[in-house]
């Protein structure tokens, strides 16, 4: 199952803009996003969190960018090559099948406007398990997704989307508990989560 990109006309969401509602940078500064730092897009769309975090990172990181729409891609790729990025890889792919990552090489696991649909799809056991791969035992997935008390639009309709303790309890049963969960914008909430005895650990241990 391939699951559409963050900017796709899904579930009705055409004739808005992601940028008008939901401003990356705020986004990937409260995820404490750093130089040096590994990040994977999931669902990267025409990488609009992807392009703002490889500036982030700097040279001494990596931003990977998976997506299941090559039109999409077709765009970020342009924005690579027009800005000269040298730390972003672009791959077309299905997120519910394995990641082209190295296990145990990614700080950050960013899904933006995906996890509803993996849920609604019936597909998220094998998304989360390879997420449990690639992440750094001290690795953190963010997870970005409209508010279910918010009228539409933007955002899919209200039967299929999650508030973050829903998402909290599907993603328990992978090993991962909530940090914390904040509101980040009008329309739109971010969840981090760790693994395990992580999220009660002190900052010793933590990056968030």
């Amino acid at each position: 199952m391939r699951t559409q990109s963050r900017s796709s006309p899904r579930h009705g969401r055409a004739g808005w803009h992601l940028a008008a509602v939901l401003d990356p940078n705020r986004v990937l500064e409260e995820i404490g996003l750093k130089t040096g730092d590994t990040l994977l897009d999931l669902g990267c769309g025409e990488g609009r969190f992807s392009v703002p975090a490889s500036k982030m990172v700097g040279m001494d990181g990596q931003v990977y960018a998976l997506d299941a729409s090559e039109e999409r891609l077709a765009v970020l790729r342009g924005a690579i090559a027009g800005q000269s990025i040298a730390n972003i890889e672009a791959f077309l792919g299905d997120v519910t099948e394995r990641i082209p990552v190295d296990d145990d090489s990614v700080d950050v696991c960013l899904m933006a406007n995906v996890f509803h649909e993996l849920v609604e799809d019936g597909v998220i056991k094998g998304e989360m398990g390879e997420i449990r791969r690639v992440l750094k035992p001290d690795g953190v997935l963010a997870v970005v997704d409209f508010k279910k008390d918010v009228e539409r639009p933007p955002g899919p309709p209200l039967s299929v989307r999650l508030d973050a303790g829903e998402v909290e309890n599907v993603v328990r049963q992978y090993g991962f508990e909530r940090v914390r969960a904040v509101e980040i914008g009008p329309y739109h909430y971010l969840i981090l989560l760790v693994v395990g005895d992580l999220a009660h650990e002190g900052d010793e241990h933590a990056r968030i």
